[in-house]
């Protein structure tokens, strides 16, 4: 069976979906406060179609069996969100068994994660962020949005790595995918912005892929032959002769599961 369950930082229910085996709905009618958070109960493991918040809107998350949302409401913990998200009155929540099952798509895309999401993937994490702001989160790099350039609060939002060469990321997928193509897109905010010239992925199973990049505001794309993995890491990044602020916009990873 399926649930949404909205509680407060008490552990107080606030509003429940009920239960169903095929998609449920939540109408969440008062404005969320500080400790607000959603819990997505399901019965079996696996993708699943949900939508958190309106602004947002839905997307394809794998599910083991239950995950937690943060509700983002404090100021500091929204600028890598649009004004609207999770703000005001009358919130509609969805949870649904995904309809994109073995489809070819973005398998990093989900704009829900974040530092404190738990039970839902993909998830991205870093050793760094530029002075742990939310609108230079690791997050940011598979949200979706793809615009590039500037830099700073939504929809410029980034991934910064606070001018450290040592600077990783890791996409976490959850289960078994199979891949075959990686996209990646700077943060185009020049003059002020630097780039990589190189940067390399490296796969759970130890492979790597070293990309060559260009000073380019477009996203660049690596096809591989397909490979079967957990997990993908960006890392060794070799910046350009110019400014100390290269950052990430996007990691894209293409295939099915």
């Amino acid at each position: 069976m399926l649930q949404i369950q909205i509680f407060d930082k008490e552990e107080t229910l606030l509003g429940t979906s009920g239960a169903s085996g095929d998609g449920v709905a939540l109408v969440h009618a008062p404005p969320y406060t500080s400790g607000d958070h959603i819990v997505l109960t399901v019965d079996e493991q696996g993708l699943y179609d949900i939508q958190l918040d309106e602004a947002l809107g839905k997307h394809c998350v794998y599910i083991k069996d239950t995950a937690t949302y943060e509700i983002p409401v404090e100021a500091e913990k929204k600028t890598c969100f649009p004004l609207q998200a999770f703000s005001g009155e009358k919130h509609l929540l969805t949870l649904a068994k995904a309809k994109s099952q073995g489809s070819y798509r973005n398998l990093a895309l989900n704009p829900y994660d974040n530092h404190h999401t738990l039970g839902m993937a993909p998830h991205a994490s870093a050793n760094v962020e530029t002075r742990n702001e939310m609108q230079f989160a690791a997050r940011n790099a598979i949200d979706g949005v793809l615009e590039n350039r500037s830099h700073g609060k939504y929809p410029y939002t980034s991934w910064g790595i606070n001018q450290d060469p040592k600077a990783e990321l890791t996409i976490e997928f959850g289960r078994p995918v199979h891949v075959d193509l990686v996209r990646i897109t700077l943060r185009a905010d020049w003059p002020h912005d630097s780039w990589w010239k190189e940067a390399t992925l490296t796969f759970n199973d130890g492979e790597t892929l070293v990309c060559t990049l260009k000073k380019d505001q477009s996203p660049q794309s690596f096809p591989m032959k397909e490979k079967t993995i957990t997990s993908i890491k960006i890392g060794k990044l070799i910046k350009g002769d110019d400014t100390p602020f290269p950052a990430l916009t996007q990691l894209e990873v293409f295939g099915r599961g």
